[in-house]
């Protein structure tokens, strides 16, 4: 038997959103919708408007960087729980690599549009957020430098 659970639950349990009161959580799923993605389907591109940032319900996402005269460059894969999307909170607001989905993948992900309306609304929500999503930016920028030592490293004796 398949147990349901709501976005306001999913949202709630998850550690990104720890610390946060329930009428914030509730704020918070009010923008929020459930995605699915089939294995090598994109879940957005690069260039693309940044208009969401998602939750990975289950499944496997690659963030991927076009490389000229070669395959993309996968900078990180993320899996069940993973939090991706930044880019939602950086003007322009277009994506910096692409996301696609290595297996089916279902995601929550969370209306950019509606959200930056409420962090504008209420600074203390929108200092909460930038907290939680710098930890975010970081690990990106941490496996973008490991990917690169990968790249440029090798060959050096």
């Amino acid at each position: 038997m398949v147990q349901e659970i709501g976005l306001d639950q999913l949202i709630r349990e998850h550690p990104f959103f720890e610390g946060l009161d329930n009428a914030t959580l509730e704020l918070i799923a009010g923008c929020a919708a459930n995605e699915r993605f089939d294995a090598g389907q994109y879940v957005f591109r690069e260039g693309q408007p940044a208009d969401k940032f998602y939750m990975v319900r289950h499944g496997s996402v690659a963030l991927e960087v076009r490389a000229p005269g070669r395959d993309s460059i996968v900078l990180q894969t993320c899996d069940d729980g993973d939090v991706m999307g930044w880019s939602w909170l950086v003007p322009p607001f277009r994506w910096k690599w692409d996301a696609r989905a290595t297996r089916l993948s279902r995601l929550v992900s969370f209306d950019a549009i509606c959200l930056r309306g409420k962090l504008d609304a209420d600074p203390a929500l929108g200092y909460a957020m930038y907290k939680r999503f710098v930890r975010v930016i970081a690990e990106r920028l941490a496996h973008a430098r490991l990917q690169m030592l990968d790249l440029y490293g090798a060959g050096k004796d």
